[in-house]
């Protein structure tokens, strides 16, 4: 349904600004009957989404259920009330908890998506009560992004590709970085994903998996349901009569349009991932704009939602995600495995350790930038491995171990080489001695496969990356011979702080009190978990459920309090 080229009134019960798990939230609301449209400012349908890994995290949820991973709620429970540990409102992570198995009940009725566990992806803080090292992460399977028909080319592009056609699992990523060390593991599952990847094209089909997936797999319902998304089209502001939200005006080009919205606005909008003003008024000076959140997330929600008197809450939290430093515009490469495998240690400006390399990646983030307050400024950071790690392992984007590292890096001064420690020291611009001195001490933890500085490989979630091949510890070996450096910098998956919003995804003024007729939801809103990440796919997991719980609410369908459905 294209948008009005020309300024005039359309009338919806429901207007969702956002077209990531902003999906989900009309998915819900037309289910529940109501007459829906979903706004993108994008050219693209899927948001942050479609370039995620495409995990969602949901304790309890019906797939754990169905394949028994004997995950309770209470469980999760205690878990998040451990890991939350009071930075957040304990009503936003209970009714995430409560409506979690409705919402996966949902999707299943309303889109052609199914999933699996995720079997093994530990929680990122599994030591804590009510943690599961086996994992609550779970995915959408290979889907045919051919059933979007026309809408096809509308789908936001992924940000990695392989180098065959072939729908790569989070679960699949695992193993694919393994595959010189573990190939009775890895090599069935390449070959499986290579024949649904390249078979599917003999047949007219094009499978994707991760957040294209999710993201295709929200559109096709949305598509089936018969909601319109309108493209290209920017929130210019909200319409308030009295106390109340009743609507949105929009830009398309140079038109100007408004939509009335009889049961509510619902902001999914994102965060303002590439807004530096903000990123630097709330994170640090030094950062750059070197988020993956979709290039459109600038904070027009957020900016839109204080308009009209809500607040905001933890402003200062960032999915954060190492990466690679970047040259000239190429993305970020992540780094995610990488900082896990043994024989490899990451060191700061000072050629020092300060971290366990294998901690989930906001934790990363988050102890970079108390160095930075500490130092006044981002550290430089330094992934360091051996000629045995680059041999063994695919790195970043290489696609196969052995690869050499782009020559690209070594004329930007993103990666060094050298035949010893003092040698790479100087090529990087670190202390020679200190870089020496770390290696040594590194290389006597790994040797006894105990991290006695950073308990690296104590967590279950260390281990998960790890190599199962190296023992005693999978995440420690000592690094000898010709040694390699690669410069980190801080990117990350988007902001996470935004507008205030409780228990039923409505938003609140300064006050703490709901606005009537305005929902915030995924991003745009002020994280559910506070200041952490309680496990792989909880952005998706939260931005689902609050999806599918707004839709309900402005359908009034749920009560005035969250409460636990089918408990």
């Amino acid at each position: 349904m294209p948008v009005p080229r020309h300024p005039q009134s359309t009338t919806v019960d429901l207007v969702v600004v956002g077209s990531g798990t902003g999906l989900a939230a009309a998915l819900s609301a037309h289910e529940a009957g109501l007459s829906v449209v979903v706004v993108e400012k994008s050219r693209w349908v899927g948001g942050s989404t479609a370039r995620s890994g495409g995990a969602f995290w949901i304790p309890a949820n019906p797939v754990l259920t169905d394949e028994g991973s004997g995950d309770t709620y209470e469980r999760g429970a205690a878990y998040l009330e451990a890991v939350v540990a009071g930075s957040a409102p304990a009503e936003r992570w209970r009714s995430f908890l409560d409506h979690g198995t409705a919402t996966i009940e949902m999707l299943r009725r309303t889109t052609p998506m199914r999933f699996f566990w995720a079997r093994g992806y530990a929680d990122y803080h599994p030591e804590l009560p009510g943690g599961a090292a086996v994992g609550r992460s779970c995915e959408c399977r290979p889907l045919d992004l051919k059933l979007l028909g026309p809408d096809r080319k509308r789908l936001r592009p992924a940000v990695l590709s392989a180098p065959v056609p072939m729908p790569v699992t989070g679960a699949d990523y695992k193993w694919l970085n393994l595959m010189a060390k573990n190939p009775r593991r890895a090599i069935p599952r390449i070959a499986t994903r290579i024949v649904q990847g390249v078979g599917g094209l003999v047949l007219g089909r094009e499978y994707a998996a991760g957040g294209q997936a999710i993201a295709a797999g929200m559109f096709a319902g949305v598509r089936r349901a018969g909601i319109p998304v309108w493209t290209e089209t920017s929130l210019e502001r909200l319409l308030v009569e009295g106390d109340r939200v009743v609507g949105v005006e929009l830009r398309h080009d140079e038109t100007t349009s408004t939509v009335r919205a009889e049961r509510g606005v619902v902001l999914a909008t994102g965060g303002f991932d590439h807004n530096l003003p903000l990123r630097h008024a709330h994170h640090h000076q030094d950062l750059q704009d070197w988020s993956l959140g979709a290039d459109t997330n600038t904070g027009d929600g957020i900016h839109a939602a204080q308009e009209v008197g809500a607040g905001t809450d933890l402003m200062e939290q960032v999915w954060w995600f190492p990466a690679v430093a970047p040259i000239g515009d190429a993305a970020p490469q992540v780094l995610l495995a990488e900082r896990s495998l043994p024989g490899s240690l990451i060191v700061d400006d000072t050629g020092r350790r300060f971290i366990n390399e294998s901690r989930d990646y906001m934790s990363f983030g988050q102890r970079a930038l108390d160095l930075a307050r500490e130092r006044g400024s981002l550290p430089n950071m330094w992934l360091v491995f051996d000629q045995r790690y680059r041999n063994s392992y695919v790195f970043a984007g290489t696609y196969f171990p052995r690869a050499p590292l782009p020559k690209s890096w070594y004329e930007a001064g993103v990666a060094h080489r050298a035949g010893n420690p003092r040698d790479l020291a100087r090529s990087m611009g670190v202390d020679a001695d200190a870089l020496h001195a770390t290696l040594a001490r590194f290389n006597q933890f790994a040797a006894a496969g105990v991290d006695d500085d950073f308990h690296r490989g104590a967590s279950a979630y260390d281990r998960y990356y790890g190599d199962p091949t190296v023992t005693p510890n999978p995440n420690l070996r000592p690094l000898s011979g010709n040694l390699y450096a690669v410069k980190i910098v801080l990117s990350d998956l988007g902001t996470c702080g935004g507008i205030q919003a409780d228990g039923l995804g409505r938003a609140l003024s300064a006050a703490g009190v709901p606005i009537p007729g305005l929902y915030a939801i995924g991003n745009a809103a002020a994280n559910a978990f506070g200041r952490t990440y309680p496990g792989a796919g909880a952005t998706i997991g939260q931005g689902l459920v609050y999806g599918y719980v707004v839709g309900r609410h402005a359908a009034g369908k749920l009560p005035t309090q969250a409460r636990p459905e089918g408990r």
